[in-house]
């Protein structure tokens, strides 16, 4: 195998990712951060989350998850409520229309991904990771902190304008 056919894969998962976030954004109005947020509601007690519960199950900075609730709770697919006993915590909760959203949409990417990959051997995981790991160190990004979400470039430059604002605070 020549390295550039290795580039050519590599170039190809990322392009996978860049068409599922516009085909998602175009056919649901939605971003996968989006989606993934609902998601994260919906698998939550009583499909109600803290701020940062959801910012820590997504691996995201603050401004991003705010972000990314306030649009969605303009869409109507989540609703702040104040906690019961309280008023400190503010619970962000499902609503019907975000969890009709959720039924709509199709598996990401990811979540097949993940999906397959519990189907392999032990063994074929280990040289996945060990061939990722040499990826890794060869583009000198081992300090890179990883989100649990594949990102579209829309999502990434959201990620870095919300880390700009944050450091002007």
């Amino acid at each position: 195998m020549d390295y550039k056919d290795i580039i050519v894969k590599i170039r190809r998962i990322i392009r996978s990712i860049n068409i599922e976030s516009k085909k998602t954004q175009k056919d649901y109005g939605v971003s996968i951060p989006q989606i993934l947020c609902l998601e994260c509601l919906k698998n939550s007690p009583n499909y109600q989350a803290t701020q940062k519960s959801i910012r820590d199950q997504l691996n995201l900075n603050s401004s991003t998850i705010t972000g990314i609730i306030g649009r969605l709770e303009k869409k109507g697919m989540l609703a702040r409520l104040p906690k019961i006993g309280d008023r400190r915590t503010t619970l962000i909760a499902l609503t019907s229309l975000g969890d009709n959203l959720l039924q709509a949409t199709p598996d990401l990417l990811q979540q097949r991904l993940a999906l397959k990959l519990k189907k392999i051997s032990d063994e074929e995981l280990e040289v996945i990771g060990k061939s990722l790991d040499i990826l890794v160190t060869m583009l000198e990004i081992e300090d890179l902190e990883a989100s649990p979400l594949l990102m579209s470039e829309d999502d990434i430059q959201e990620e870095i304008k919300s880390d700009d604002s944050e450091k002007l605070i």
